[in-house]
């Protein structure tokens, strides 16, 4: 069983299940409708159905991927758990058929669960007392589920734990060598945003810092996504906090694991409205920490976050510097230039940004660019597609243009992430740099 990729009728790609028989090499298609993908699909045992993670696209509902069943004969298709309203992230089947793992996304956490086939019921497995993100789960041969855990303070290890509810994870070994931070600390906290809505954020911190601190608020991409508490290998928080950093990371609209309207908040053009007042209800709750130094405070994030540092940069000068990373500027104008326009569509509701620019323009950074005043970094890979390097250079003449200070980082040989070791470096030392010449 493969996907199978088509042309949807929305201009993206739908995504089918081929199922392939090897001796005879027929082919059949299952799954297939229109403006839908079915992803990740797993045989159970006796190969009579799949499981897959199956979501319709809209410009006015933003997508709800749900766990699906697929028989493999008739191709008709049953969903489970519907009524768990998180995003699952599918493991594998139990040997007997009857049950399915997964991870999903909750309140900044990815815990353990295990879907009963037969009810269609999601049920927990792993204690609520335990924190971290488990990924690549599998059910082993005595029952127990195993895959990878790791947190904001502990990188990815294996572990086991027992396939019934409230179980500690176990970890087996620390193979990476990383010896625990224990002068670090996180903790999980909520705000209620403009709207009533609670908002939530991680603060990481010195354990033993003395005084006030100097903040920095790391917003993170998709817009659709979520900042866990798991090891980050491009935005650690760690790095920050050696120095002396606190260092927020908040989930707001458009976040998941925290209902589906939540995620509908970010869907549609409305990227500058709700999820910018989310934030800075959680910067309000900051600088009324007492260990927080509300002169020294900035704020950065990378693609859509990105977006949201320069929006930020447009709306308030409450922080002393700001580093756009990956970003989106324009918006009409950014629509023929990404490698995903398709989505884009899509993303924005469906609005059209070829009949009123302008008015498309309304949450577009570049249009208000004459009210920031904030010391920026703009970093961009010149291979980056989805968000391309003309997005940071607009932005970088603009700030130019406007006597605001400002320095640009290109790599080269990076995309919309930097991967190679010599350019991370390059990176976590540059964005020190400027946030300590800045917070000092």
């Amino acid at each position: 069983a493969v996907t199978w990729q088509t042309p949807g009728e929305d201009r993206e790609t739908d995504t089918a299940i081929a199922l392939i028989e090897v001796a005879t090499k027929h082919m059949k298609i299952v799954g297939a409708a229109p403006n839908t993908n079915n992803e990740l699909p797993l045989y159970a045992p006796d190969g009579k159905s799949l499981a897959v993670i199956r979501a319709t696209r809209s410009p006015t509902t933003v997508v709800r991927p749900t766990l699906t069943l697929i028989d493999t004969q008739s191709g008709a298709l049953r969903e489970l758990a519907r009524e768990f309203d998180a995003w699952l992230h599918l493991g594998g089947w139990s040997a007997d058929g009857k049950r399915v793992v997964a991870s999903a996304d909750i309140t900044g956490h990815v815990p353990v669960f295990v879907i009963d086939i037969a009810s269609g019921k999601a049920e927990r497995i792993t204690a609520q007392r335990e924190a971290g993100a488990h990924a690549g789960l599998r059910f082993l041969s005595d029952g127990r589920i195993a895959g990878i855990r790791s947190t904001f303070l502990e990188p990815p290890e294996a572990f086991v734990v027992d396939a019934k509810p409230e179980s500690p994870p176990q970890t087996l070994a620390r193979l990476s060598g990383f010896e625990f931070p224990h002068w670090a600390m996180v903790e999980n906290r909520t705000v209620k945003s403009t709207d009533g809505a609670d908002v939530q954020y991680f603060v990481t911190k010195p354990a033993k810092a003395g005084g006030r601190c100097p903040t920095l608020l790391w917003i993170h991409g998709g817009p659709i996504g979520m900042t866990a508490d798991a090891w980050h290998w491009r935005w650690n928080p760690l790095l920050a906090v050696a120095q002396g950093y606190i260092v927020v990371q908040p989930n707001p609209r458009g976040s998941t694991g925290f209902g589906q309207p939540f995620v509908q908040g970010i869907w549609g053009n409305v990227w500058g409205d709700q999820c910018y007042k989310d934030l800075m209800a959680v910067t309000d709750a900051v600088a009324a920490r007492t260990d927080v130094d509300t002169d020294r405070m900035m704020a950065m994030g990378g693609s859509f976050g990105g977006y949201m540092t320069n929006w930020i940069g447009t709306q308030t000068q409450r922080f002393k510097c700001l580093i756009t990373h990956a970003c989106v500027t324009t918006m009409a104008q950014f629509t023929g230039t990404t490698d995903h326009p398709a989505w884009w569509y899509l993303e924005m509701g469906g609005e059209d940004p070829y009949a009123d620019p302008a008015a498309y323009d309304r949450y577009a950074p570049i249009r208000h660019i004459k009210q920031w005043k904030t010391p920026a970094l703009i970093i961009h890979g010149e291979k980056d597609y989805r968000c391309p390097i003309g997005e940071g250079l607009n932005l970088f003449e603009a700030l130019q243009y406007h006597g605001v200070p400002s320095e640009m980082l290109i790599f080269p040989d990076e995309n919309h992430w930097i991967m190679k070791p010599r350019n991370i470096v390059a990176w976590y030392d540059t964005v020190l740099a400027f946030i300590k010449r800045h917070l000092s």
